[in-house]
């Protein structure tokens, strides 16, 4: 089982939200910023949003206003709240955890933006 795991992700109209989990499987210690990505399909996988454990946080300018990262306090898990959701929103989500020994990648969800 991948390290952190993903749910949240569905179907959803434009102009809507979802939130998306993401917790670990194990714990993970020493984890210093966690992130969600997202990945269509030919294209790279691109930043979303990422939170230190500082509390400081970073967006993607797509998701600037929208979106928003938070984790909980012993970094084991990170949520993502969407709203206002776009076609061009479409994509798989990917949590990502960092620490001084390596990443951590979770599996994905799935998030569809159609009407």
């Amino acid at each position: 089982q991948a390290p952190l795991v993903e749910s949240g992700g569905g179907f959803i109209q434009p102009g809507g939200s979802l939130r998306l989990s993401c917790t670990a499987s194990v714990g993970l210690s020493g984890i210093t910023a966690l992130g969600w990505y997202r990945q269509v399909p030919g294209a790279q996988r691109e930043l979303v949003a990422l939170i230190h454990v500082s509390g400081n946080t970073r967006y993607a300018d797509s998701a600037k206003g929208r979106f928003s990262i938070s984790r909980a306090r012993d970094m084991n898990a990170v949520y993502l709240q969407m709203n206002d959701l776009k076609p061009e929103d479409t994509a798989v989500y990917v949590c990502k955890g960092v620490s001084p020994w390596g990443d951590y990648w979770g599996q994905g969800t799935q998030v569809t933006v159609s009407s």
